[in-house]
């Protein structure tokens, strides 16, 4: 999201794709373990108190392009932990990352107006997507 700012309404469109990305894994039977692990702590109240405190401090203060590498370190961080602590579910969850980025990325046209004309996937995102690929560990 912080790759290329949207507009209002573009960042609703952005912030949708994601809680839809959380809404498919926990839908879908296939799913991998950890994924929905994630999810149903999200779902609870404790669980997205956690991760709106994470969000504030990540973000305090921070311009998008700060915002991005901030984000960028923490996935560097969370491919870390997954290759330590759950290797054998590292891959799925990193794709699921990935494809929850790819999804946001391509909520909303940039560069048009009120959603017109613009392109899918702005020449920034791209180079964000390429970026969180790398930090995951994934092919881009």
């Amino acid at each position: 999201m912080a790759a290329e700012p949207s507009g209002l309404w573009g960042s609703l469109k952005e912030a949708f794709a994601s809680s839809s990305a959380l809404a498919a894994a926990k839908a879908d039977p296939g799913s991998n373990e950890l994924v929905k692990a994630v999810v149903a702590e999200f779902e609870t109240p404790k669980g997205r108190s956690s991760v709106q405190d994470g969000l504030r401090k990540l973000l305090a203060g921070a311009k998008p392009a700060d915002a991005v590498q901030r984000s960028l370190a923490n996935l560097r961080e969370v491919s870390a932990i997954l290759a330590a602590k759950a290797p054998g579910d590292a891959p799925a969850f990193k794709a699921w990352l990935s494809s929850i980025s790819q999804k946001v990325a391509e909520a909303s046209s940039e560069g048009g107006f009120l959603g017109i004309g613009g392109v899918q996937v702005s020449d920034a995102e791209k180079a964000t997507l390429g970026d969180i690929a790398k930090a995951l560990g994934t092919s881009a």
